[in-house]
């Protein structure tokens, strides 16, 4: 055998061991996720061991939603501590593994790929567009996630569940909210300022919708989640003459929004998504003018709201974190831990544990009730768990910065539409 022979078949050696030794890998993987069979003939999976449930949480500590994920998180941290004081779920403790993405596309997607293996779904993930970008991955590796997301695009999915109202249904109950008690009325322009991407646009759908419905014109601002001063999108809305405004973008982009505005003398109401405002606003330069024009859709009743679930959680908390302020993303991330509790209490009762078993059981909760204002419904994964929206106003002066301006419920308009249609 030549030296150049001895070579290429050293190399092609080397290359096959190597194939043999991922397999071998993948091959143990697929092993580490097979079904077992506990204590008590439960069935068990990926990310649940004989003494603790592990679940996955993707959150944005550092970026756009920084305010928002640092609330979900520490909320949902704190019902795990909670369950597991009570002797957690179906005899085994609850964990959290969590990793902050920043916002950022790669790091999100780098993080579902670090911590799918080992977790038995995602109580938390932010992000529509980086949910999006992991859906089908989602849909075979059966990992139930609940997001902190809540585009149109992710239904359809058993194991991606929108909690409350999609982000189309939710911007027509503020449009609705504008024509009803804002004075916005037919043939008037509508501005909607929007990401790009999965939450924005799909925002728009509903603004469009709304516009055909009830003979509005939009005039569109897409703008990036790096555009920081809406000087430009507020001169624009100005020169078009819109008689109100939605913003679907992140607390920073609103305050700037709502602030130029005022500065502008442009006086017209302005309604932001549910993730469009984080109560810290208030304290800046933009919170008189916040207060006085602008609102915010919600799935859910705010954090100060006037129920026993509510009041409790605001006591929790501020003993668990008193250097923390209050604001939504603590009811939506307690929501949303619960919501994920129940399903692994179900599946417990089904003796099932696994990705799958938790998935048939979530399929079962007809109309949770979260304590905060709307019940959920799981049984159709073609569908958000609701179609209702909670308008709410600034002020500084209640607890958790937002007060409500309307009562939970479904306009006539979203009643009638199909979310992602």
């Amino acid at each position: 055998m030549s030296s150049r022979t001895l070579k290429r078949a050293t190399a092609t050696a080397t290359a096959l061991a190597a194939l043999l030794a991922v397999a071998g890998c993948s091959s143990k993987a697929e092993d580490d996720k097979g079904d077992k069979k506990s204590a008590g003939g439960i069935k068990t999976g990926v990310g649940v061991s004989s003494d603790a449930i592990t679940l996955g949480v993707l959150t944005d500590m550092t970026g756009v939603y920084a305010t928002l994920g640092k609330s979900v998180t520490q909320a949902q941290q704190l019902y795990v501590k909670q369950t597991n004081a009570d002797g957690g779920i179906c005899g085994r403790k609850l964990k959290l593994t969590v990793r902050d993405h920043g916002y950022d596309p790669q790091k999100a997607v780098a993080g579902y790929t670090e911590l799918e293996p080992d977790v038995l779904g995602f109580a938390q993930f932010i992000g529509s567009p980086f949910v999006a970008a992991v859906k089908q991955r989602v849909d075979a590796d059966k990992a139930l996630v609940l997001p902190q997301a809540w585009s149109a695009n992710l239904l359809g999915s058993p194991y991606v569940r929108v909690i409350g109202s999609t982000y189309d249904l939710e911007t027509i109950n503020a449009i609705d909210f504008l024509m009803k008690e804002k004075g916005l009325k037919k043939g008037d322009k509508l501005g909607h300022v929007y990401f790009e991407g999965d939450y924005g646009e799909n925002a728009l759908k509903g603004s469009q919708y709304m516009a055909k419905k009830s003979g509005l014109t939009v005039v569109e601002q897409k703008i990036k989640a790096t555009d920081n001063d809406m000087t430009a999108q507020v001169a624009a809305l100005k020169k078009a003459g819109v008689k109100g405004v939605v913003i679907s973008a992140g607390p920073r982009q609103a305050a700037s929004l709502v602030g130029v505005a005022a500065a502008g003398k442009f006086d017209v109401p302005i309604i932001g998504n549910n993730s469009a405002f984080a109560p810290q606003l208030l304290g800046t330069q933009a919170g008189p003018a916040l207060a006085k024009n602008y609102y915010v859709a919600s799935p859910t009743l705010p954090i100060g709201a006037d129920t026993p679930v509510a009041k409790k959680l605001v006591t929790d908390y501020k003993a668990a974190y008193p250097k923390d302020a209050l604001d939504n993303g603590v009811s939506a991330g307690w929501t949303a831990a619960s919501i994920f509790g129940e399903a692994l209490k179900k599946a417990c009762k089904s003796k099932d544990l696994t990705r799958e078993g938790v998935d048939k059981a979530l399929l079962t909760i007809n109309a949770y009730d979260t304590g905060l204002g709307v019940d959920q419904n799981f049984t159709d994964p073609k569908a958000p768990s609701s179609k209702e929206s909670v308008i709410l106003r600034p002020d500084k002066n209640v607890t958790g910065g937002m007060k409500v301006a309307r009562e939970p419920g479904a306009s006539a308009a979203a009643e009638g539409y199909t979310p992602g249609a």
